[in-house]
């Protein structure tokens, strides 16, 4: 069972690096990627600057159609950028649905791992998957190689790179709220 647990980390090291490898040759050297990557970081600072120099924005409302546009191209932007790197999430998911088929026929009906403790309900049937028995404290390899996958591919994005500076993410992105529902 260690063994087995250690061969899916491995895996999901490999194909985290090959997906890498596939995302920077269909975006990240791309000229497209690149202007607006650099188009992002310096709205995002120019955006900062210009929140940092206006101390109340009621008094000044001609500074907060400045800042709402800014804003707005900003988001315009990302939302090209999420599309330039659309194909290559297309390619990836076809990828990891063909390695994911392959690897779950190896794995099928054996335990991976023990967790230490009882999945809830609604995520049994990931953890469990193919798998004699009512011990719900045994692991699967779809449920193994989903957690480790997700959690070594953005360790590799930072690590080479790719992940989102802290000043874009502090922005936002789509699923942000906007500034009037934030509590303080």
């Amino acid at each position: 069972m260690f063994a087995d647990t250690l061969l899916i980390v491995a895996i999901s090291i490999c194909t985290a690096l090959f997906a890498e490898g596939v995302t920077y040759i269909l975006v990240y050297r791309t000229e497209k990627y690149k202007k607006l990557k650099a188009s992002i970081e310096k709205q995002t600072k120019k955006l900062d600057k210009k929140k940092e120099t206006v101390t109340d924005i009621s008094r000044q409302p001609g500074h907060k159609k400045k800042i709402e546009k800014e804003e707005e191209r900003l988001k315009s932007e990302k939302r090209d950028l999420s599309y330039v790197k659309m194909q290559s999430m297309f390619v990836i998911g076809f990828i990891f649905t063909s390695l994911m088929g392959m690897f779950n026929s190896i794995f099928d009906g054996r335990v991976v791992g023990k967790l230490p403790f009882t999945p809830i309900s609604f995520l049994q049937g990931i953890s469990h998957r193919n798998l004699s028995g009512d011990d719900y404290t045994d692991c699967s390899f779809i449920f193994l190689y989903i957690l480790c996958t997700m959690s070594i591919r953005q360790n590799i994005q930072k690590m080479l790179g790719f992940a989102p500076s802290r000043a874009v993410s502090k922005v936002g992105g789509i699923f942000t709220p906007p500034a009037s529902f934030k509590q303080n």
